[in-house]
C-alpha cells in the first residue's frame, strides 16, 4: 500500500511538471477591441492557464482593480502620447502616484515593471519622440525611486528591433551597433537603465522578416528551419537569435554587453495575411516554448531569456497600418476561446489552453446579403461603409475569408458591421441589402462570428458614426 502511494505521489508531482508554465513566460494583454471581454474574466483565464506575467498597454483602473490580489507580476505602460506630459516631474511623480503607488499594498497589483512608451523610435514615427522618451523614462524611474519603489519596481522602454542592425556590407550579429541616427540616444538610454539595474526591453517579431519580403527563406523565421547564416565561427539557424544577438552586440559597442534583456514582445499572427495562419503560428509558438521550456537562449547570451507573448487576445480595433495581420496576434480569439494546441511549460504536451469562463454572448443572430434584393448599384459602396467601421481582414489575401464569393463578401463585411454595432436593428439594413437570419453561414476556416455581449469602455468610431446620424436626424425633423 505504501508502494502504491509513493508512486501516486510521484504522478502527482510529473503531472504538476508538465502542466506548469515557463516561469520566464509572461503575455501582452491589449485591449483595443469594439468589445472586450471583462477584465476579470480574462484575469482568471490567466489564472487558470497558468500565466503569471501581463504586459499591458496602459494603467485603465478597471484593469488594475482586476489585477489586485492576483499575484500576477504586472508591467503597466505610459502611451506614446503621454510622454510629453511626463517630461514634467511633477506630472510624472502624480502618474506614478496614481497608477502605481495606489496599488501598492499588500493585496494590490504586483507591479514589477512600467513600459515608458511603446516603440517610440520606430523610423516610421519620423523623430516624433525622439526628445521626450529619456526625459519621460528618467522622471519616472525617478519618481518610483523617490517613492521608495525603485529597489522592487523599474521603468523601461519596449523598443522596436529597428533601433540596431548589421551594417548591409557584413550583415550578421556581431557588428551589431545602434541605429546611426540615434546611437547617442540609446547609448545615454542604456546607460541611465543601467544605472537604475533596469532591463533593456526589446519587440522581435519574425514574422515581419516574412511579411513582403518573399525573398526571405522561410524556414529561417522558425525554430525547427533548416537554413543557416555562420558569423565568426557561431552558425544561427532562425532570425530570432541573429535578432536577439545583434541587440546583445549593439549592447557589447556601448560597454553592456551583460546588460539584461527582455523580450517585450514576441509571437505569430494567425490571420490576415498569407503567412498569418494557424499552421504557422502553431509551429512558430511549440519551437519558441520548448527552447523556453530547456533554458535554451542564444549563442551570445545561452542562458534562459524572459518573454512577453504577443498577444493574448484579438483587438478588431487596431489600426491596420502596418497590415491587417495587426488584429489577429492573439493566442485566444476575440471570446477567450483558444486557437490552437500549445504547451507552455514547453514540454511538447500540446493541448488546447482553457478558455475564458461566462463570456456572455449575443443573440445566435446574423447579417447576410439578401439575396431577394434588386438594385446592386451600391452593392460596393454599402461594402466598403461596414468594412471601414468594422473588421474585415479576414476577406484580403491569404486569410481565413479569401475564398469567397462575391455574395459572401457582403455577407461576412454586412455582419461584421452588425455585429460591431452590438446588432442593433438599424445596422443590418444597407439600403434593403442586407437581412438577418438565425442561419450560421459559416462555412470552412471563415468563421461568422457572434459577438460578445461586453462592449468596449470607450466608444469605438462606428458607434460614434451612428449617434453623430442619430442626433442630427432628431434636430433635423
Amino acid at each position: 500500500m505504501v508502494n502504491i502511494w509513493i508512486v501516486l505521489r510521484l504522478l502527482l508531482v510529473v503531472v504538476g511538471l508538465m502542466s506548469s508554465v515557463v516561469e520566464s513566460i509572461g503575455v501582452n494583454w491589449g485591449t483595443m477591441a469594439t468589445h472586450q471581454l471583462p477584465p476579470n474574466v480574462v484575469v482568471q483565464m490567466l489564472k487558470d492557464n497558468g500565466i503569471n506575467k501581463v504586459k499591458l498597454f496602459d494603467a485603465a483602473q478597471n484593469t488594475m482593480n482586476a489585477l489586485a490580489g492576483s499575484g500576477i507580476e504586472v508591467m503597466v505602460a505610459i502611451p506614446n502620447d503621454q510622454l510629453l506630459s511626463m517630461t514634467n516631474y511633477k506630472r510624472a511623480k502624480q502618474w506614478v502616484s496614481r497608477n502605481v503607488t495606489r496599488f501598492n499594498f499588500n493585496g494590490g497589483v504586483n507591479i514589477k515593471y512600467v513600459a515608458v512608451g511603446n516603440e517610440p523610435f520606430l523610423a516610421s514615427y519620423n523623430n516624433s519622440f525622439l526628445n521626450t522618451t529619456l526625459p519621460a523614462l528618467q522622471n519616472i524611474q525617478n519618481a518610483l525611486n523617490e517613492a521608495g519603489l525603485g529597489d522592487n519596481i523599474k521603468a523601461t522602454v519596449p523598443l522596436n528591433a529597428d533601433v540596431y542592425n548589421s551594417p548591409e556590407g557584413n550583415p550578421v550579429p556581431s557588428a551589431g551597433r545602434f541605429r546611426a541616427d540615434i546611437n547617442d540616444l540609446m547609448t545615454e538610454m542604456v546607460q541611465f537603465l543601467n544605472r537604475n539595474n533596469a532591463p533593456f526591453t526589446v519587440n522581435i517579431y519574425p514574422f515581419l522578416s516574412l511579411y513582403g519580403n518573399d525573398a526571405f527563406p522561410i524556414n529561417y523565421a522558425f525554430f525547427d528551419g533548416g537554413s543557416t547564416i555562420p558569423d565568426n565561427g557561431v552558425t544561427y539557424t532562425n532570425v530570432f537569435d541573429a535578432n536577439f544577438d545583434t541587440l546583445v552586440s549593439a549592447l557589447k559597442a556601448v560597454g553592456l554587453g551583460n546588460m539584461p534583456i527582455l523580450v517585450g514582445e514576441v509571437g505569430w499572427p494567425t490571420d490576415g495575411d498569407k503567412n498569418a495562419n494557424v499552421g504557422y503560428a502553431q509551429r512558430f509558438y511549440t519551437g519558441l516554448l520548448q527552447r523556453l521550456g530547456a533554458k535554451q537562449g542564444t549563442p551570445l547570451r545561452p542562458e534562459n531569456i524572459e518573454v512577453y507573448l504577443f498577444g493574448l487576445i484579438d483587438e478588431d480595433a487596431k489600426s491596420i497600418a502596418p497590415g491587417n495581420f495587426e488584429r489577429h496576434w492573439g493566442i485566444f480569439k476575440y471570446d477567450g476561446q483558444p486557437k490552437f494546441p500549445m504547451d507552455l511549460s514547453g514540454q511538447n504536451q500540446n493541448r488546447y489552453l482553457v478558455s475564458a469562463k461566462k463570456v456572455d454572448y449575443l443573440p445566435q443572430e446574423w447579417c447576410v446579403f439578401n439575396p431577394n434584393a434588386k438594385d446592386l448599384s451600391r452593392l460596393g459602396e454599402n461594402i466598403n461603409y461596414a468594412c471601414t467601421f468594422s473588421d474585415c481582414t479576414s476577406l484580403g489575401y491569404g486569410s481565413s475569408c479569401n475564398n469567397l464569393d462575391a455574395q459572401g463578401n457582403a455577407s461576412y463585411a454586412f455582419n461584421m458591421y452588425y455585429q460591431a454595432q452590438s446588432q442593433a436593428y438599424e445596422s443590418c439594413h444597407f439600403e434593403g441589402l442586407a437581412m438577418r437570419t438565425k442561419q450560421n453561414i459559416s462555412q470552412g476556416s471563415c468563421n461568422f462570428i457572434i459577438q460578445i455581449a461586453s462592449s468596449s469602455y470607450s466608444l469605438g468610431p462606428s458607434l460614434v458614426t451612428l449617434l453623430i446620424v442619430a442626433v442630427l436626424a432628431f434636430f433635423l425633423v
